[in-house]
């Protein structure tokens, strides 16, 4: 039987969901639940892994490649990553991963998946099913039951059957986020449903469709392959040429040009989790219609989304409300305005605050002190500030990798946090790992810069400005 090359699109910010999500730590990368268990991105790596699949290719950010690394190792996958140098949306992804596919397998088969929806239901037996109509030459689009006249969606509509593969139809139309009206006729039709963003086709397919409607795309992107540099699990995309690829959706790129489109409909539960409104809407809700996480006190409030995180948050007499509680930034919304957030990080943006960038680990922020307290099991993340950050095991012991450096860590060890860098951290001893972290400021006398992290080090051997860091964190817990 011919197997299926799953590709998942890791990039994005996810920014209607801050702060949650970071430019660093974005959305596919946090909880799917909001406390605890698999990121979006594990769940999506999760949903398929079976005899029809082959192990992932994921396309991301250059910077967050450690990052899917990590996320993948921690449920023992041995996923293949492509690192983008810069950002230009889902086309120039989808056709690196096919280029990449092809050079191993010219039979490849790729199925495309974003990495943060929540989906349950019988999608990898719709998949199975259209395999079919993917090895005829078609570019699959799997839509979703529309339940309701969502004007946040797009819409495809399906044209005549396809004979050869039963349940595949031409595509007719594509609509683009209707208004009210336009969607609540697509429904009343009943040729239309949501478009999922998942896709399926043979690599060959999507190359060739790249050469007759974006053959300069293609010429930039082939050459940002050849002239990246490959490792045993990734290849990281030459930046000059990828940034001169075309910065659009595959949808505009190709899809909405091609004349190889066909569409399945697949009749399963599935979310893009784009803002809190829809956090809320597929969260368990309380008597009075709220989803809450952590530490809430909820009186006379209904139909809220309430996420704590360090501290107890009340929310008394009120309606429709979004509250997001995180160390250093609190998100207090309405569902009717939860779509405008994206301005709010915009501005953070443009005024270069912290805040979008990555998150604030402890109240320690302002200082440059942060303590980091992970009872047995656990896992959390120290991140390298401007200059650097220097990391002591108070107790506990951590199983820490920074960079491809990955040891263990016991009392009155440290290491260091080149900046830009993250810590990946688990406390794997039988008492809680209490870790004190120390920003090097400019101010400091900095250790020299390596491209790898420094390995962890006894005290009795630490570099002077360890040393002194570790005694201002001594007096400091």
């Amino acid at each position: 039987m011919q197997r299926i090359y799953p590709v998942i699109l890791s990039g994005g910010m996810g920014s209607r969901l801050w702060p949650m999500s970071r430019r660093l730590q974005p959305k596919q990368f946090q909880p799917a639940n909001g406390v605890d268990g698999p990121s979006f991105l594990q769940a999506t790596v999760e949903r398929h892994r079976s005899e029809i699949f082959h192990e992932p290719t994921i396309v991301g950010a250059e910077a967050q490649l450690p990052l899917l690394k990590q996320q993948t190792e921690d449920i023992g996958c041995a996923a293949r990553l492509i690192g983008e140098p810069v950002g230009r949306n889902t086309g120039p992804a989808v056709l690196a991963a096919a280029l990449d596919l092809l050079r191993n397998d010219p039979d490849a088969v790729m199925l495309v998946l974003p990495s943060d929806h929540v989906i349950s239901g019988s999608l990898n037996q719709t998949t199975e099913q259209m395999l079919r109509g993917a090895l005829e030459g078609w570019i699959v689009t799997l839509g979703v039951t529309a339940r309701y006249p969502e004007t946040g969606f797009g819409y495809i509509t399906r044209g005549t059957l396809i004979d050869s593969c039963p349940g595949l139809n031409r595509v007719a139309a594509f609509v683009e986020k209707p208004d009210r009206e336009r969607a609540a006729q697509l429904l009343v039709d009943g040729l239309s449903c949501w478009a999922s963003g998942i896709s399926m086709m043979r690599a060959e397919r999507i190359i060739e469709e790249f050469e007759r409607y974006q053959p300069d795309t293609l010429a930039t992107v082939r050459r940002a392959l050849d002239g990246g540099s490959e490792g045993p699990d990734r290849v990281l995309l030459e930046e000059s040429a990828f940034s001169g690829a075309l910065n659009a959706p595959t949808e505009s790129a190709i899809f909405e040009r091609s004349s190889a489109m066909a569409a399945a409909e697949a009749d399963i539960s599935w979310n893009d989790v784009g803002a809190w409104t829809a956090v809320h809407s597929i969260g368990e809700k309380t008597a009075d219609g709220n989803v809450q996480s952590g530490e809430v006190l909820a009186v006379d409030t209904h139909n809220s989304l309430i996420r704590a995180q360090d501290r107890l948050v009340a929310v008394v007499g009120m309606d429709d409300v979004i509250v997001v509680d995180t160390p250093d930034a609190v998100l207090v919304t309405s569902h009717k305005s939860a779509q405008q957030v994206k301005q709010a990080v915009a501005w953070l943006q443009k005024h270069a605050r912290s805040e979008a960038e990555t998150h604030a680990h402890s109240a320690g922020h302002d200082t440059g002190i942060r303590r980091l307290c992970l009872p047995p099991g656990r896992v959390g993340e120290v991140d390298g500030r401007e200059g650097g950050t220097v990391v002591t095991v108070a107790s506990g012991v951590a199983r820490a990798k920074v960079g491809e450096t990955l040891t263990t860590a016991r009392p009155g060890e440290i290491f260091l946090v080149q900046p830009r860098q993250l810590a990946r951290l688990a406390s794997v001893g039988d008492e809680d790992l209490v870790l004190v972290a120390v920003a090097i400021t400019e101010n400091r006398k900095k250790p020299a810069r390596r491209k790898t992290a420094q390995p962890l080090r006894k005290t009795g051997s630490e570099p002077e400005v360890a040393r002194a860091a570790r005694h201002q964190t001594t007096s400091a817990a």
